[in-house]
């Protein structure tokens, strides 16, 4: 049910929000902003279309949130090309304030563009955070998930340490980062807790609690410990190991190759795969989590670059980890990718 509700109203109202804001991108003034917003936009829709699963989990249909969750993951992928194009960890910092400040209602507002060669986007970041205020305060039980969601947006600014491009001084800046967030023993290493941090789960999923009125504090707590790190590591792994030979190329981070092997990271992901899918059955309306889980695997197999000779064999196999809705769902994907043009997002 909550499938067919997402495909047959969802995704059309992913792209008409996504219209509205592609509307006022293309009014940017300056130049390499407004490209950034515009490639944002364009070439990581699949992370936009995937962010609107999350609205299958309210038991009644929330336009609210799907308004929210839009806006959100287009901030978090506007700031990834804007921060790309100049790479320094204090201007990354910097920008992803953004994302704390958009679930802050009655908050301050940063200098986003403080460290930023260029700063007149004619208010698009700026809309797009004070959109994502207005539905937090239109969701009933937003107090009860808010201090964890900024926890969650807090944590993002890990984001600003993965386009360093000087690759020792980057690793060692992830793995102090995480040893200081994350002190105590863990089941996850330090680079899968960063990886972890660097994926915007866990939020969407509290905020998709936040529609219920009736929303318990236990549910609360065990939908963020599902959620981080379980299901948000295997969707930063996964996106990793589908990218790799492209991020090799570029010089890019590349989160799987802290495993010791390409064999370890396959056995690796693929353990975390089957420990998300165990512990999101596990929730309430835990099918519906499944869907979520399974759908995020098949987007990233799905992808050109996991059929690739070198990796193709080992997509089978994480496909399988992911159980049978994942492998079901990955030749669909694959088709949705060559009907809409997203093959390599």
């Amino acid at each position: 049910m909550g499938a067919a509700r997402e495909l047959t109203w969802g995704l059309p109202a992913v792209a008409r929000e996504v219209a509205h804001w592609r509307s006022l991108a293309e009014a940017i003034p300056d130049a390499p902003i407004r490209e950034d917003a515009l490639s944002a936009i364009t070439h990581k829709r699949g992370q936009t279309d995937g962010a609107a699963l999350f609205t299958i989990l309210p038991r009644a249909r929330s336009p609210v949130l799907l308004r929210l969750v839009v806006a959100y993951q287009l901030i978090w992928d506007y700031l990834d090309s804007v921060h790309e194009r100049s790479p320094e960890e204090i201007n990354g910092r910097q920008l992803h304030l953004a994302l704390t400040d958009a679930l802050n209602p009655g908050g301050g507002r940063s200098d986003y563009y403080r460290h930023h060669p260029w700063r007149d986007d004619g208010g698009y970041l700026d809309a797009l955070v004070d959109a994502c205020r207005e539905c937090c305060l239109s969701l009933p039980a937003y107090e009860q998930v808010r201090p964890l969601v900024i926890q969650e947006a807090r944590r993002a600014q890990v984001l600003a340490l993965n386009h360093d491009l000087d690759a020792a001084r980057r690793n060692a800046s992830l793995k102090a980062w995480s040893e200081a967030e994350f002190p105590t023993g863990h089941e996850a290493s330090w680079f899968e807790l960063s990886g972890a941090s660097s994926a915007g789960l866990t939020i969407f999923a509290l905020l998709a609690l936040a529609t219920e009125p009736s929303c318990e504090t236990a549910e609360v707590e065990r939908t963020h410990s599902t959620y981080f790190p379980w299901v948000s590591v295997a969707a930063t792994m996964l996106d990793s190991y589908v990218d790799q030979v492209e991020d090799s190329e570029s010089g890019d981070h590349i989160y799987v190759s802290h495993y010791p092997s390409r064999a370890v990271a396959t056995e690796r992901v693929g353990w975390l795969l089957r420990r998300c899918m165990g512990e999101a059955a596990g929730l309430r309306s835990g099918e519906k989590h499944i869907v979520i889980a399974a759908s995020m695997a098949a987007l990233y197999l799905s992808k050109d670059s996991a059929r690739i000779p070198a990796t193709r064999d080992s997509t089978r196999t994480l496909a399988a980890n992911g159980g049978s809705l994942t492998r079901v769902l990955v030749p669909v994907l694959r088709l949705w990718r060559t009907a809409y043009a997203v093959r390599s997002t």
